[in-house]
């Protein structure tokens, strides 16, 4: 299922809410394509760091981390550091070294880089496109943060796009001829007394650091808006299918229909839904609790009426379970009819290592929903 989901992609992106599974499903998801002969890398932005302990590792970090032998492909895992990959974009772009430096070292860029909204979720397509264009991965898996956030990053370029291109920024950025930078003629044209009055106020040298970090992006706005113009192709191209990953309960599927309704907005159409975490079969219905009860007495068990009188209600609620869940899938398969539907049983308890994983690959591969 997996295979022909993502036949022709080069970017696998799993979009879900919190609470689903959906940091193990994509390792899941990135081991069942290593399984087939992929070159593979997954990242997360999940900020709790669950994607080394899916894959049985002690850490992960900004570069991508070898996982042991998964043959006959290959599997690498990192996590997203924004800080990093900025740090990377700027060095692209940079007319030279003394430009480059002259940013990373700008206090209002630190700041920028590590805290502005939105940078986080342009940072990691931009690690994704990089990711992309390396030529050791046939295909990336792209772990997103819950379903709140998830499609944040869908809007990212354009967003860094139409900021590039304001009319604002290009007065701040515009260098040279007619008079030089106009932020440096507002600041320069104050006296210093001003400028210290000003600088106590804001804080030490903060207005230089300002003029500072404008006028060294001279000569980058454009190299900016080309490389988001690029970010945003790649995500809504044939070369990117989507993932949904929900679970059979009324509210995560709620956030799945409101991902969907998100994505056929911008044209796209899910490649994949997984219904994580689906109640386990409870067994034949045959079951009597007073034969049961003879059962466990012959067996001396302790307090064997009540001990019976509890297996049954547990077996009732399990039963439960199933029906509603088998009811919430047949929903998701009417209102999907396109789009391949996997389950995946509950595991308890949650994958730690290949192995576990490979159990939910089982699972997504269509051999059966009895991963657990």
């Amino acid at each position: 299922m997996i295979g022909q989901a993502l036949a022709g992609s080069r970017v696998a992106v799993s979009l879900g809410a919190g609470g689903v599974g959906k940091t193990t499903v994509s390792a899941a998801i990135a081991l069942a394509r290593a399984r087939a002969g992929e070159r593979v890398a997954v990242v997360t932005i999940d900020p709790a760091r669950r994607l080394a302990g899916a894959l049985g590792l002690d850490g992960l970090d900004d570069e991508p981390r070898r996982v042991a032998e998964v043959g006959p492909g290959q599997l690498w895992a990192l996590q997203l550091d924004a800080a990093a990959t900025f740090d990377r974009l700027i060095a692209r772009h940079a007319v030279d070294a003394a430009q480059r430096e002259r940013i990373l070292g700008n206090r209002i860029y630190r700041h920028m880089s590590r805290s502005v909204a939105g940078s986080q979720e342009f940072m990691a397509v931009e690690r994704l496109h990089e990711l992309h264009e390396d030529p050791r991965f046939d295909l990336v898996v792209l772990d997103t943060p819950p379903a709140q956030n998830s499609v944040d990053f869908l809007d990212a370029p354009a967003r860094i796009t139409r900021a590039m291109e304001a009319r604002a920024l290009k007065i701040l950025t515009a260098g040279g001829g007619g008079g030089g930078n106009p932020l440096r003629q507002i600041v320069d044209v104050g006296s210093s007394a001003i400028l210290g009055v000003v600088e106590r106020l804001t804080g030490a040298g903060l207005l230089g650091e300002l003029r500072e970090f404008v006028g060294a992006f001279d000569g980058m706005r454009e190299g900016f808006s080309a490389r988001a113009r690029l970010v945003g192709d790649l995500l809504r191209s044939e070369l990117t299918a989507y993932c949904l990953i929900s679970a059979p309960a009324r509210v995560p599927l709620a956030d799945a229909r409101a991902l969907r309704a998100r994505l056929v907005a911008d044209e796209i159409q899910p490649r994949l839904v997984v219904l994580n975490r689906f109640p386990p079969h409870a067994g034949a219905d045959s079951a009597d609790e007073s034969e049961l009860a003879r059962r466990l007495r012959d067996a001396n068990a302790v307090d064997a009426d009540d001990l019976a009188r509890r297996a049954m209600a547990n077996d009732a609620a399990m039963r439960d379970a199933r029906r509603r869940a088998e009811d919430h899938a047949a929903v998701v398969e009417a209102e999907f009819p396109s789009t391949p539907v996997a389950r995946v049983a509950a595991l308890d308890p949650e994958p730690v290592d290949l192995a576990g994983l490979d159990r939910i690959v089982a699972a997504l591969e269509g051999a059966a929903d009895t991963a657990g």
